[in-house]
């Protein structure tokens, strides 16, 4: 069960990671007109990917502002992403083993 768990966290944290580097290629495409929201399929794409790393951004953009019309914010939360994958997901699977009974 533990091992499950450490799984499912993984995963998610490893989705998120993509999800938000997917989004910020996806916007400099907008921006430089190569894709454009009159797809369907491609806002529909870009609305679920903001949803889903929307909550994660928002507060960091309120406190950094764009450097230089540059939206550092994604880079900081893949770097935050990546610390708890690397090195809090590890203890906290040990834990989870130590603790679970099966």
């Amino acid at each position: 069960m533990a091992g499950f768990i450490c799984f499912i966290v993984g995963a998610v944290l490893t989705l998120l990671f993509w999800a938000i580097i997917i989004s910020a290629i996806m916007s400099w495409l907008f921006a430089f007109d190569v894709i454009n929201y009159r797809n369907r399929f491609v806002a529909q794409v870009a609305g679920f990917l903001d949803q889903v790393t929307g909550p994660l951004l928002a507060p960091l953009r309120r406190v950094i502002p764009p450097l230089g019309g540059i939206d550092v914010t994604p880079i900081i939360v893949l770097l935050v992403l990546r610390g708890a994958q690397l090195y809090l997901l590890p203890p906290f699977c040990r834990l989870l083993y130590d603790v679970l009974p099966f």
